[in-house]
């Protein structure tokens, strides 16, 4: 049998973080996951790291490999900071946005349709953190846009984690509700979507859902 690589290893963890198989704050057995997937523990370390990069693991020297698993204080802080900051996006968009960036934000929704399809759960918490990059993009303020792609990846990071695995990371006709309201400038009823819709995300966590469980470490690799 063909072993799988680092990047397959780390695929496979991905998947089982975001289907609530590995539950936040659980420890990372290396012994266990090398076992599982029939390599070695360094391959499994070497995993560990891309999945630290991408911030779903976290590495404390001495102690192991964590699933990271972002407070109930930092979560509200994150969505706090984004309803303050998303509104006046949506404000520069209004004043700046062509028809291109309006069919920009079209096809993008059309991703989004295809992946909620095919029940890629993974591709649409994806998708749904790039909307709000795009848009941020399109606002042509520099500084936002870099506050936000900080805050994105995180948000994306918390829904993986704690929202439902067989709810969607965002409900599907909020993103184009708010695109119809920029489309046809009205600043304030996108604003007001935008804020709802933030919340609505906010709302459906699940952050204080979990409890201790046995982990089954020989069905992640399957």
């Amino acid at each position: 049998m063909v072993k799988p690589s680092i990047e397959q290893i780390a695929d496979r963890i991905t998947d089982a973080i975001m289907e609530h198989r590995l539950p936040p704050g659980s420890k990372l057995a290396e012994d266990k996951l090398a076992g599982a997937f029939n390599v070695s523990r360094t391959k499994i370390r070497q995993a560990f790291i891309l999945l630290a990069n991408e911030g779903l693991v976290t590495l404390h020297p001495n102690r192991g490999a964590f699933v990271t698993s972002p407070t109930t204080e930092q979560t509200r802080d994150i969505f706090k900071t984004r309803r303050l900051i998303e509104p006046e996006i949506i404000r520069d968009v209004i004043a700046r946005a062509s028809s291109q960036d309006i069919a920009r934000l079209r096809k993008h929704l059309e991703e989004e349709a295809k992946a909620r399809r095919t029940d890629d759960r993974r591709r649409v918490i994806r998708l749904s953190g790039e909307f709000h990059l795009l848009l941020a993009e399109l606002a042509g303020n520099q500084v936002i846009n870099k506050l936000m792609t900080e805050l994105c990846p995180l948000t994306c990071l918390i829904i993986a984690l704690y929202d439902g695995p067989k709810i969607p990371a965002c409900p599907e006709d909020e993103h184009t509700q708010i695109i119809d309201a920029i489309e046809a400038n009205d600043s304030a009823t996108a604003i007001k979507l935008m804020k709802r819709h933030l919340s609505h995300i906010e709302n459906e966590l699940n952050i204080d859902a979990y409890e201790e469980r046995d982990i089954h470490w020989e069905s992640i690799y399957s």
